[in-house]
């Protein structure tokens, strides 16, 4: 369905009109009004049950009180609360920085490693500058020296991949964990912003198997706890034994993220156990149990599917970090892709489950920012990087952000990407709504636009439910959301699929909504398949299922474009061409916008440089869906 197929949406959408009917149609038999406004549904909004509105958020947020990003970094969590909100902060250089509009709801998630270490070491801490490596962190960080700080700084990152903590305080580490948890509850402000406990656990720093963790509750639950860190086990299933006692106890709820598959060279989505064993149905049950969800695109790249994995993907080379692991210690080889990225991870789990009878990748999809400057800044005209060690300045883009040993694998300023956001559908902007909502997978991904995107599975849409302007309305009715679960399918019935987007009204129009899926075909094998469903302007689609570009309004010089192509919004739905009722399945929905200035652009011209022909100038922001799945009758 392309977009001049569906040209009259926008001006019903306009002016809110439910009946195309033309004046010759309209009837003038008397209406009973008595008997119209008596009904108890009579407004096309009372009574709903499901979410309207999308909240948008980070869930991964790093302050000063992180052990790397303090060594840097001196805004804390107070600040970055208030600037999650909206408000004006002063950054670490003395800049003023504010976002466009505030975020509904945020996590800072400082390492759980050292807790708290560095507010205290930068103070001058008796009991820490007591230790020897404390005494040598301390004068080298405040020697004035920037070679010799940052040097220091790199030290205190690798020394997150150690065994013990070089300075151990538990003491410190749980009134820290304190301090923060009485702020979260303090910005925490139901029905406005929510303030959501959380921490990072940074394990095997180098081969980032890292996790952010997720509270329900507040400071009175998380403060039954302190953050399980690498220090106390380095393998995630110990994480999840941790959070399964910490339920088991107190009653309360909690969850993880996993982040940045993309640098764990193969080892994020693995067919094993973390010791190398063969999986079993505990530890698969128990992934799934505590990661509903995935956080599939960030400042560290994109992870949502690999040009190496996905060679007919027009759009899977986007912001892709794929030379190495995390600190750049050890060479990607291509047979480490598939156990990094999320579209093959959501294929090895139905392969999985075949084997086991259960999933440990079903999972729904995030983005978030993993910024260290305190600031969640994922708007590429609004950007302030991965860390405070440099922020927006003529030279930013050529900085070294990560050094690897090798010089050819460290990564520079302008590798950054300026995503991503997490969104989600709550009823309502509480703490508790938008754990749930994660629990059950209705949430999204985006790469730092603010689009609205719905996506419903079914068995009875459509083209005549594209007439909706309430595509929610008949999406519940009808089907399930995002994340959700298809039944077995009728007889002679394949899956159809209602999705829907509007743009981000700081953004680009849309290109195209697309549908990926991913299923394993009678003899196991793991395929995937890329749909072009509904499209902007008159477009045709050739033999092979592609669709022409959109075209390019990009002004690289001035950094700016125009809305002349594209479109709005886009609604369309589609059916299985190629369903097998005997297959397993899963289907997600990938809203692509047209060209727009990437924060290179910005800077390249507030700044008045000219970068390297190898830096881009213009990006593609999108958007992914939380997956439905389809599993056959056993």
């Amino acid at each position: 369905m392309n977009w001049t197929s569906a040209t009259g949406l926008a001006l019903v959408f306009a002016i809110g009109a439910t009946n195309p009917a033309s004046a010759q149609e309209y009837s003038t038999e008397q209406i009973d009004t008595e008997a119209a406004l008596a009904s108890d549904h009579f407004s096309p909004y009372a009574g709903r049950n499901f979410p309207t509105t999308p909240l948008f958020g980070d869930t991964h947020l790093h302050t000063a009180v992180s052990v790397d990003a303090g060594t840097m970094n001196s805004v804390g969590q107070e600040e970055a609360f208030r600037f999650a909100r909206g408000e004006e902060i002063t950054t670490t250089h003395g800049l003023k920085a504010k976002l466009s509009r505030p975020l509904d709801f945020i996590v800072v998630s400082d390492h759980a490693e050292m807790y708290g270490l560095m507010p205290q070491l930068l103070n001058g801490d008796p009991e820490v500058l007591s230790t020897e490596i404390g005494k040598k962190w301390y004068e080298n960080l405040t020697s004035g020296d920037p070679a010799i700080a940052f040097n220091t700084a790199m030290e205190i990152v690798a020394s997150l991949s150690e065994n013990e903590p070089p300075i151990d305080n538990p003491k410190a580490t749980r009134n820290a964990w304190r301090a923060y948890t009485a702020l979260a509850d303090q910005y925490n402000e139901p029905g406005v912003f929510s303030a959501i406990i959380g921490w990072e656990y940074t394990t095997e720093g180098a081969n980032n198997l890292h996790r952010n963790v997720l509270f329900r509750g507040d400071a009175s639950a998380a403060n039954q706890v302190v953050p399980f860190s690498q220090y106390d086990s380095k393998n995630p299933e110990d994480l999840w034994a941790f959070l399964q006692d910490f339920e088991d106890r107190t009653g309360e709820e909690v969850l993880a993220i996993a982040h940045n598959g993309n640098l764990s060279n193969g080892r994020m989505f693995s067919f094993n156990a973390y010791d190398g064993s063969d999986l079993t149905v505990e530890i698969a049950d128990a992934r799934a149990r505590f990661e509903p969800l995935y956080e599939a695109t960030q400042i560290k790249g994109d992870g949502e599917a690999h040009p190496f994995l996905s060679p007919d993907d027009a759009y899977a080379d986007f912001d892709t970090w794929d030379a190495a692991n995390l600190n750049g210690t050890e060479v990607k080889e291509p047979e480490m892709l598939a156990g990094e990225y999320a579209r093959e991870a959501l294929k090895r789990g139905m392969k999985i489950e075949q084997d086991l009878g259960v999933n440990p990748f079903k999972f729904g999809m995030i983005g978030s920012t993993d910024s260290h400057t305190s600031m969640a800044t994922a708007q590429e005209d609004n950007f302030f990087g991965k860390h405070s060690g440099v922020e927006p300045e003529p030279n930013r883009w050529e900085h070294l952000v990560i050094e690897a040993p090798d010089p050819s694998l460290s990564i520079y300023g302008w590798k950054q990407a300026a995503g991503g956001l997490a969104a989600v559908w709550a009823q309502e902007n509480t703490r508790e709504a938008i754990f749930d909502a994660m629990m059950r997978k209705e949430t999204y991904a985006t790469t730092g636009s603010r689009m609205l995107v719905r996506f419903f599975g079914g068995y009875d849409f459509t083209d005549e439910d594209t007439q909706n302007r309430l595509p929610a309305d008949v999406g519940y009715k009808k089907g399930i959301p995002m994340g959700g679960d298809l039944n077995a399918a009728p007889d002679g019935k394949a899956p159809t699929f209602l999705v829907a987007a509007l743009r981000d009204q700081y953004s680009g129009n849309l290109d195209r909504i697309q549908i990926v899926k991913g299923w394993l075909d009678a003899e196991g094998e793991m395929q995937e398949k890329i749909y072009n469903v509904v499209w902007s302007g008159d477009r045709e689609l050739d033999a092979n299922g592609k669709l022409p570009d959109v075209g390019n309004t990009v002004d690289v010089a001035n950094a700016s474009w125009t809305n002349s192509i594209g479109a709005p919004e886009l609604l369309g739905v589609w059916e299985d061409p190629d369903f097998d009722t005997s297959e397993r399945a899963f289907y997600y929905a990938r809203v692509i916008e047209i060209p727009t200035p990437r924060w290179t652009a910005y800077e390249a011209k507030r700044f008045g440089v000219e970068m390297s022909e190898e830096v881009p100038m213009i990006t593609t922001e999108r958007a992914y869906t939380s997956p439905i799945w389809y599993t056959p009758k056993s």
